[in-house]
């Protein structure tokens, strides 16, 4: 039943740790889940420098999908939008040819306070690489929930356990978030090929075993999983159909190596356009020399 244990590795972004899941060495994909990320738990305190922040930068190939469990993170993209993402709610941002970003921890630089959440990156399937940028931030109302002896759920996105987010994806998927009381049972179906499930915290039993936070299980198909809460626990569930091989470099996914050299090539040359309201400084691509000035305006 559990084909693969993942780890997740600690990484410094510069001021705050998270722990990378995906990709993994030998398994880099679930359905069309290329990269997750588990951001904190951290405490900030009033007045956190802004080289904690996430200075714009740029995807191609790829649908970023934000959710935070405590905290508050600004969007500011190169399609015109900004706003502040808050715990039960989740941004779906679509690269697809090209699309700059940043994300800054504005309030909580002013506030102090926790944070704490999960970025993945969906695969856009190959017909949609290309596809125009967009951005779309979805509240409450467009994630259902669902609660039974113990287990709170909220759909993503994606369609699982009868319902349907009104999320818009571009492939077959699911993205779920389970809370688990001490002693609830939660089962995930067979539906998708490809499945996968991340504790963020506390302890959970599947098929015999105990796993705690930071880990993934990655199933094999054909047989639903069966969940046992052995202490307070937060679970969140991925997967669906593949799309395929992918090649990731730095913030570029694409199913083409030539189609990445060419982003590298744009972001380097300064063709690619930063937010509108967050222009004024950027990372550089890895290897080059610091910024100096806006590559875009």
């Amino acid at each position: 039943m559990i084909e693969l244990v993942i780890d997740s590795r600690r990484r410094d972004l510069g001021g705050f740790e998270v722990g990378r899941v995906l990709p993994f060495a030998q398994h880099r994909m679930v359905g069309p889940f290329v990269f997750f990320d588990h951001m904190g738990p951290i405490a900030f305190a009033a007045g956190i420098p802004r080289s904690v922040d996430v200075r714009p930068h740029p995807h191609i190939g790829l649908s970023t999908v934000t959710y935070l469990f405590d905290g508050e993170i600004t969007h500011r993209d190169s399609v015109g939008s900004e706003i502040a993402i808050t715990p039960g709610e989740m941004n779906w941002m679509t690269a697809g040819r090209g699309i700059t970003h940043s994300e800054r921890f504005d309030r909580l630089r002013r506030d102090g306070g926790e944070m704490h959440g999960i970025q993945a990156w969906v695969g856009l399937p190959t017909a949609d690489e290309e596809t125009d940028p967009a951005f779309a931030h979805h509240g409450p109302d467009d994630l259902p929930t669902y609660e039974t002896g113990g287990m709170w759920a909220r759909l993503i996105a994606g369609e699982a356990f009868g319902a349907k987010a009104n999320v818009k994806v571009h492939s077959p998927m699911f993205y779920v978030h389970w809370r688990l009381q001490p002693g609830a049972k939660a089962q995930l179906p067979a539906e998708y090929p490809e499945r996968a499930a991340f504790v963020v915290s506390g302890e959970v039993e599947v098929d015999g075993r105990s796993f705690h936070g930071g880990q993934m299980l990655v199933f094999a198909p054909g047989q639903p999983v069966l969940f046992t809460a052995a202490t307070e626990a937060i679970v969140m569930l991925l997967g669906g159909e593949p799309i395929g091989e992918r090649f990731i470099e730095w913030n570029f996914v694409s199913s083409s190596k030539e189609r990445i050299e060419q982003a590298k090539a744009d972001w380097r040359a300064g063709r690619m356009k930063l937010p509108d309201l967050d222009h004024d400084e950027f990372i550089p691509l890895p290897g080059d020399p610091p910024a100096l000035a806006s590559p875009a305006t």
